[in-house]
């Protein structure tokens, strides 16, 4: 007999395992909140200063982590071994852009910061994750990209970019991992969250931007909210998204349609 599909559960089962790195961000707490809705076990990973400005609800797991710090991060995952086990489900949407520079303009340091906080950061939890997903039931990883790694915009250059390079590996993860793990990607557009003032956690200038002229080039005339973006995240670690692994979900209202 083939497995029934629950259209009312596309989203993990009732008490998985989930750890979220920067779920203390504006797409993070939104996907916390509706998570432990469902019944889902949650473990948080964000920056001391991000826990601080916005604590994970009561009954979250919280581990304080510079995400872009092999051994924090390593620590994280061994201490959540601990804690769970295993683990079915990782999302990473660890990510920053500095004050909008042209290339040009850049220097080494502002570059690797960069890179660090999107391209690194996902290296390094997916690597000191895949031992606990490799543990867990149906395993799936999702990892944030954006839109500007396939359009990229003057001033994104290192951020789209390394946003690109975290398209490629998380398709080298799916392909290294199958079939015990899943790995996909979500690449929203502009979401109105504090990424705009450089996240939370930091102290950057913020992003400069036109909402008013950014909004009319987007079909569904609206900026983006966290929970556009949950929704995707949720399906992808579900039931609903079984036979697909090394993909990507573009998040836009409309606005790039590769």
């Amino acid at each position: 007999m083939s497995e029934t599909l629950d259209p009312t559960r596309l989203a993990p089962p009732h008490d998985s395992r989930l750890l979220v790195v920067g779920g203390c961000g504006g797409i993070g707490r939104e996907l916390v909140h509706v998570a432990l809705a469902a019944g889902i076990r949650v473990a948080v990973a964000d920056l001391p200063t991000s826990m601080e400005q916005h604590p994970p609800p009561s009954g979250v797991l919280r581990f304080p982590t510079d995400a872009t710090k092999g051994e924090e991060a390593r620590e994280t995952c061994s201490r959540l071994h601990q804690a769970w086990g295993g683990m079915d489900s990782l999302v990473n949407l660890a990510g920053f852009s500095n004050e909008l520079k042209d290339v040009a303009d850049l220097d080494e340091a502002e570059f690797d910061d960069i890179v660090a906080g999107s391209l690194k950061s996902t290296f390094l939890f997916a690597k000191y994750s895949l031992p606990l997903l490799r543990l867990g039931k149906a395993a799936s990883i999702v990892h944030m990209a954006s839109g500007l790694a396939m359009n990229v915009r003057a001033g994104f250059g290192p951020y789209g970019a390394a946003k690109a390079a975290v398209i490629t590996l998380t398709k080298a993860i799916a392909r290294e991992n199958a079939p015990a793990v899943r790995a996909n990607v979500v690449a929203p557009g502009a979401v109105d969250t504090e990424f705009f003032a450089g996240g939370t956690g930091r102290s950057v200038k913020t992003i400069a931007m036109d909402r008013e002229t950014y909004v009319k080039a987007i079909p569904l005339a609206r900026l983006a909210r966290p929970v556009d973006v949950v929704g995707p995240i949720l399906f992808l670690l579900g039931q609903g998204s079984a036979y697909m692994t090394g993909q990507v979900l573009y998040i836009n209202g409309g606005a790039l349609t590769p």
